[in-house]
């Protein structure tokens, strides 16, 4: 599929999808006359690139995220520098502490929903 495609099924614009494939996020294939081509993989890839920026993660440590979780996916051994570890669990105790805020937030909203009796507004 084209980059426009591809923008349509993940609500991504096509700017930020050339940004994703410059810090090398998400790597299309290219055809001989330089249309980028992705593929079914590659939807899901960019929906949860967006995830990840959305939560507050910077491209760079999304990055380190997606090749950890590939890493973890494997059978193979895994290592990483001291630095890339200490780097990993600052980020792993910010995600935590993002998390419970928006756990609170969201039980928030959905108290005050009940209270107003438009609890049935909120899907289960």
């Amino acid at each position: 599929m084209k980059i426009g495609e591809l923008s349509k099924r993940t609500g991504i614009p096509t700017r930020m999808l050339r940004y994703y494939e410059q810090q090398e996020l998400i790597t299309p294939v290219r055809s001989e006359n330089g249309y980028r081509s992705y593929s079914e993989d590659d939807v899901g890839r960019a929906r949860q690139i967006r995830g990840l920026v959305q939560s507050g993660l910077t491209t760079r440590l999304a990055k380190v995220v997606l090749e950890t979780q590939a890493a973890c996916a494997s059978d193979a051994h895994v290592s990483c520098s001291q630095e890339l570890a200490e780097l990993l669990a600052a980020e792993l105790s910010a995600l935590e502490c993002r998390i419970s805020s928006l756990s609170k937030s969201r039980d928030t909203v959905r108290e005050f929903l009940k209270r107003a009796e438009h609890d049935d507004l909120v899907a289960n």
